[in-house]
C-alpha cells in the first residue's frame, strides 16, 4: 500500500507569544515493512532555529524555536510512504510466555538484550499488581505468548469503552483499570503494563491507521487521527504489532511514526511557549491511499 499522510497542528494564541519551542515526532520511520518515499515539514511562522536528529530509539525528531512575537503557530507534516503486509508468526506456534520471559531474563542474545529495555516500568507505564492480575486469565501456564497477547487484546477491546472524554495525557494505568474506559493511548499503556508485569518486552507505537469501512459501517477508531498500538517482542520472530483499540494484529494499513517506552517518548508534538495567554489547539490528519 502507498499512502500520503498530512498531519496539521495549529495553535491560536489570545495574546502574542514571545517564544515557542517544540519537539516533533511527525516523520514516519523506516521499518522492515515500511518505506519512506518522502517527508516534508512546513512551519509557520518560519523558525529562527531548526534542526533534525535521531533519538535513542531510532526515531526521527525535529526541533525548532520561533523567537519573535506570534499569534499563531502552524505545523504541517506531509509524508509519502509505502507499506507491505507484516510477516506475523502463527500464534499457537510461538513459545510459551514463561519461556519468553525466562529468555529475556537471561538476555544472552543481542536482540534479546536490546528488547530488555522494554521489560521495565517507564514514566507513564507502571508495572503493578493490578496489571498482573488483569493479565492472568490470558496467560495461563504454558500459553503460547502470542496466543496470550491476542486474548489480552480481545479482552481490552470487549471490556473497555472507547471514550474521548474519559482520560488525558496524565491518566495512569491504574486509573484505566478502575474506570474501564479511555482512548488508544490508554489501551496501549494498559496492554504494555500487563505484558511487562509478566516479564515480557512491549513497546508503545505511535502512528496512523487507514480504514475503508463497509457501506453503512463506521470507520475504525484511529482513522484520520493519530493512533497508538503495542509491539510485543518474541525471540527468534521479532516484534509483532497488535491493536487493542480495534482488536486486530497490525497489517499494511498501519503506518508507523515512532516507538518508545510509552507515549511520553513519542508524543507527536510537545513543547513550551512563553506568553500567548490562552490558546486553542486544532489537529487534523488525512491518510489517503495512493496508486502504486
Amino acid at each position: 500500500m502507498r499512502y500520503k499522510i498530512t498531519h496539521r497542528t495549529g495553535y491560536n494564541y489570545s495574546a502574542p507569544a514571545s517564544l515557542s519551542q517544540n519537539e516533533l515526532f511527525l516523520r514516519p520511520r523506516e521499518t522492515v515493512f515500511q518505506k519512506v518515499i518522502e517527508s516534508h515539514l512546513t512551519i509557520t511562522p518560519e523558525p529562527q532555529y531548526q534542526h533534525s536528529r535521531t533519538d535513542y530509539f531510532g526515531n526521527s525528531v525535529d526541533v525548532f524555536m520561533v523567537q519573535h512575537p506570534h499569534n499563531e503557530l502552524a505545523v504541517t507534516a506531509t509524508s509519502l510512504i509505502e507499506t507491505t503486509v507484516p510477516i506475523t508468526p502463527i500464534p499457537g506456534g510461538t513459545a510459551s510466555w514463561e519461556d519468553v520471559a525466562g529468555r529475556l531474563a537471561l538476555h544472552n542474545q543481542p536482540d534479546d538484550l536490546l528488547a530488555c529495555q522494554f521489560v521495565f516500568a517507564s514514566p507513564m507505564v507502571t508495572v503493578g499488581s493490578g496489571a498482573l492480575s488483569y493479565a492472568g486469565p490470558s496467560f495461563l501456564s504454558g500459553t503460547p505468548v502470542l496466543v496470550g497477547a491476542v486474548d489480552l487484546m480481545r479482552r481490552i477491546f470487549t471490556e473497555y469503552l472507547y471514550d474521548k472524554t474519559a482520560s488525558n495525557v496524565e491518566t495512569t494505568v491504574d486509573m484505566v483499570l478502575i474506570n474501564r474506559k479511555g482512548v488508544c493511548q490508554d489501551f496501549a499503556h494498559l496492554a504494555i503494563s500487563c505484558l511487562r508485569s509478566l516479564g515480557l518486552a512491549a513497546r508503545y507505537v505511535s502512528g496512523y491507521l487507514e480504514t475503508i469501512p463497509p457501506p453503512g459501517k463506521p470507520k475504525l477508531v484511529g482513522s484520520d487521527a493519530s493512533h497508538a498500538w503495542v509491539s510485543l517482542f518474541i525471540p527468534d520472530c521479532g516484534w509483532v504489532d497488535f491493536d487493542p483499540t480495534n482488536n486486530q494484529l497490525a497489517n499494511e494499513r498501519y503506518i508507523t511514526l515512532a516507538w518508545g517506552r510509552d507515549y511520553g517518548d513519542v508524543a507527536p508534538v510537545k513543547g513550551v511557549v512563553m506568553g500567548g495567554g490562552s490558546h486553542r489547539l486544532s489537529v487534523t490528519v488525512d491518510v489517503a491511499a495512493k496508486n502504486i
